[in-house]
């Protein structure tokens, strides 16, 4: 089976992904729960595997982002801005790992 990577953020910040080949979705935060959920269904085409999300997103989407924890698809994987890291995206692999192993090993 095919799949897909998404990019989501402000333009700035995901519209480099393009030249990599990715579908881009340049969005402001009002917007986002829609085009975020949109992706999710992904009702044309194949599926999307990995959703790349800018840390600005993460809050605005938490619970959309939660309800998909337990699935295999899609990863949602935070990325930095062009305003730089907010370490939304460390916070998440520490409490991935500390789930896992049962205690923060990083």
């Amino acid at each position: 089976m095919n799949y897909r990577i998404a990019v989501i953020g402000d333009r700035e910040s995901v519209m480099g992904f393009r030249a990599l080949g990715l579908d881009v979705f340049p969005v402001e935060k009002e917007e986002a729960k829609a085009v975020f959920s949109g992706l999710v269904k992904a009702e044309q085409g194949p599926p999307y595997a990995i959703i790349y999300i800018t840390e600005e997103l993460l809050r605005p989407l938490r619970a959309e982002i939660s309800a998909l924890k337990d699935e295999l698809i899609p990863a949602v994987i935070p990325i930095p801005s062009k305003d730089g890291t907010l370490n939304l995206g460390m916070e998440a692999l520490n409490s991935a790992v500390e789930r896992a192993v049962g205690t923060n090993i990083l």
